[in-house]
């Protein structure tokens, strides 16, 4: 588990292509401390377990799966990441509950400034957006963020240059793409109304049953 606070962001510095899956070895240093393997490090917004380590880098498998739903496939040598060790029990909750397990990829069409703050529009699948909500929570390559607007296409999401310096989205431009995990809250609910809807023929969660309990 995360929360979507970058702690830093490291370089790809090797990747080993199989068959259907690969092998990244990532330079860092922060994330490195207290890291033992098999530990789950946070990368662009994609839980990977650590299979090797070395005074200044970590190795991870990435399977099959992985590489169809997320950007991880045009990483390139070079190649700058969010990085964010998994959550300690004793640890600050900063972000949001962030599990590591995208739903899928969006595409940056627009990044404008206003004042401090830089505007991002990204265009995602509606089976993405159906989940992201007006001032809910969203990752963005891992980024906890908030979600400012949300149209039939896109959304956008604004963002304070203490996150821009942090993190690897200064280094973004129109069209490419990220990595997004919406809100797992929307995603359970929905699971459990349409559960008890088959079940009993007709569900008993309606919009007025959840208002009247205080959601």
């Amino acid at each position: 588990m995360f929360t979507g606070i970058i702690e830093e962001t490291g370089i790809v510095e090797k990747i080993h292509l199989g068959k259907a899956s690969a092998v990244l070895t990532i330079g860092a240093k922060r994330v490195l401390e207290q890291t033992k393997i098999g530990d789950s490090i946070s990368v662009n917004g994609i839980c990977l377990t650590v299979t090797g380590l070395s005074l200044k880098s970590f190795s991870a498998d990435v399977m099959h799966e992985t590489l169809n739903r997320s950007s991880l496939s045009v990483l390139q040598c070079g190649s700058p990441v969010n990085l964010e060790r998994a959550m300690p029990a004793d640890g600050r909750f900063g972000g949001h509950i962030v599990s590591g397990h995208v739903d899928g990829i969006g595409k940056i069409t627009k990044i404008c400034r206003d004042d401090t703050a830089v505007w991002y529009t990204i265009s995602a699948s509606p089976v993405i957006l159906k989940y992201i909500v007006e001032k809910g929570s969203v990752a963005i390559d891992g980024i906890s963020l908030t979600v400012a607007n949300v149209f039939p296409e896109y959304f956008l999401v604004s963002v304070i240059p203490h996150t821009m310096e942090k993190t690897i989205l200064k280094e973004k431009r129109n069209g490419d793409v990220v990595n997004i995990e919406t809100d797992l809250l929307g995603k359970y609910v929905e699971k459990l109304y349409c559960s008890s809807a088959a079940f009993h023929g007709e569900s008993k969660i309606t919009k007025e049953f959840l208002t009247k309990n205080g959601f």
